[in-house]
C-alpha cells in the first residue's frame, strides 16, 4: 500500500465513525508494528479530541508517535516524533486539538480528516515510507 492509499485509509476510518483519530492513525499504520489493527484500536483508544478529550495534543499525532515508537523500537523515537510533531504543526498550523478545531470564517483551522492525513503523510516521510 502506498503512502497516500495509507493517509486515505486513516480518512476512511475516521469518517466511517468507528475509530478516533489516532485510532485512525494507529490502524493505517498497522503493518509498520507487530500488533494487529484490533490491539492498536485498544491502546489508542483514549486519544481522542485532544488527549482524553482535553482539547490538547492532537490525537491523530499522537498515534503517529505510537506507531514511530513501535517501529523505532524506542531508540531515537524523541527526535522522530519531535520531527513528526514539527511538521505537523507546519501544514496544520497547531498540534493541539482546541486549537486546530478552532472556528476562524465558519471553518476549523485544520478538519479532523485533514489532521489524520496529514499525520499519517508525515510519518512516512520522516520514516522513509513510500
Amino acid at each position: 500500500m502506498t503512502l497516500n492509499e495509507r493517509a486515505e485509509r486513516a480518512v476512511e476510518l475516521k469518517n466511517s465513525g468507528m475509530y478516533n483519530c489516532a485510532q485512525s492513525v494507529t490502524a493505517a499504520l498497522a503493518d509498520e508494528t507487530n500488533l494487529t489493527e484490533e490491539q492498536l484500536k485498544q491502546i489508542s483508544a483514549g486519544f481522542c479530541a485532544g488527549m482524553g478529550n482535553l482539547q490538547a495534543t492532537c490525537g491523530a499525532l499522537i498515534g503517529a508517535g505510537m506507531i514511530a515508537g513501535l517501529k523505532t523500537e524506542g531508540r531515537g523515537t524523541l527526535g522522530t516524533t519531535r520531527m513528526i510533531q514539527e511538521e505537523f504543526g507546519r501544514r496544520c498550523g497547531a498540534i493541539k486539538c482546541g486549537d486546530l478545531k478552532a472556528m476562524t470564517d465558519g471553518k476549523p483551522l485544520c478538519p479532523c480528516e485533514e489532521c489524520v492525513r496529514n499525520a499519517v503523510m508525515i510519518y512516512g516521510e520522516v520514516l522513509g515510507l513510500e
